[in-house]
């Protein structure tokens, strides 16, 4: 088993980039029209919310497989997120400019993600 990135999943920039994601998309969210309050709202929200939860319980079970294994279901989950923003911009809830911005953060977080199970890689 190689080296742990972090010692706590708090310091990692994943894990700090994916928490902003979060705040980002439930202000966006936030303006949806109440008749999406269990749909497409409550979709977005519970896969933004899994993006940190699994880089936290990857890097909490101590071991670089798993570790990555769980980075890959962060970055699936990023990428429905991004297919259910899209989704809100075409139905007309969000703005193209808000869609810009939080694509433009969505996809760093991708490539840190990318970069974080490269290194796992690396390493193990």
């Amino acid at each position: 088993m190689g080296t742990t990135v972090a010692k706590h999943y708090r310091e990692l920039i994943a894990w700090q980039k994916a928490m902003k994601l979060v705040k980002t998309v439930y202000e966006l969210s936030k303006k949806f029209p109440k008749d999406e309050q269990f749909g497409l709202t409550n979709q977005l929200r519970r896969a933004v919310v899994s993006i940190p939860s699994n880089i936290a319980e990857g890097q909490g079970r101590g071991d670089g497989r798993e570790f990555k294994h769980f980075l890959r279901i962060a970055h699936g989950s990023k990428q429905e997120v991004e297919t259910q923003l899209i989704i809100a911009r075409e139905l007309g809830y969000i703005s193209q400019r808000d869609l810009d911005a939080v694509t433009t953060l969505s996809s760093e977080l991708g490539r840190i993600l990318t970069g974080l199970t490269k290194s796992l890689t690396t390493n193990n």
